[in-house]
């Protein structure tokens, strides 16, 4: 189906000190990032706070992990998260559909230059894919030019 050929191909790495801290994608509606988990730590002692602007995890007792404020808003009541496989995975789902986040952490390695122009490019495809679901954007390209719709209409006049 062309919309997983829209899918996020890569995570964005987001390292401190050679350490792994979490990984992280995104979509038209949501970003998603994942924190790998220590192999002895019982996964019931963790919390994660969602807040509209703010994200805070960690374990019970101790200082959080991450208490940050997130890159974008987030819709609280729809986000969530999970543990599976030792990984945290949290599910922020985006208040503005479509608007492209330069990191999921304000200030933490944001993406450069062509990785943003990338991401911004992908999701405009996915959100034409969605919008028009008959058709497969996925191998389309923007060269900065308006497409001629005759083209794509088979010269049919309306």
């Amino acid at each position: 189906m062309a919309a997983e050929k829209l899918a996020p191909t890569e995570r964005h790495r987001f390292e401190h000190d050679g350490d792994l801290i979490y990984e992280w994608d995104q979509q038209l509606e949501e970003v998603n990032i994942y924190i790998p988990l220590p192999e002895r730590l019982p996964t019931k002692l963790l919390y994660c706070t969602i807040k509209p602007k703010h994200l805070e995890l960690g374990v019970k007792g101790n200082p959080p992990y991450l208490n940050h404020d997130l890159a974008g808003a987030v819709k609280t009541d729809c986000s969530f998260w999970t543990i599976e496989d030792r990984v945290m995975h949290v599910t922020l789902q985006k208040r503005e559909k479509g608007q492209p986040w330069p990191s999921a952490i304000a200030g933490h390695a944001p993406l450069d230059p062509l990785k943003t122009e990338q991401e911004k490019q992908r999701l405009m495809l996915e959100r034409f894919q969605t919008e028009h679901p008959g058709f497969d954007f996925s191998n389309a390209e923007f060269n900065g030019n308006v497409p001629d719709p005759s083209k794509f209409l088979g010269g049919m006049q309306h």
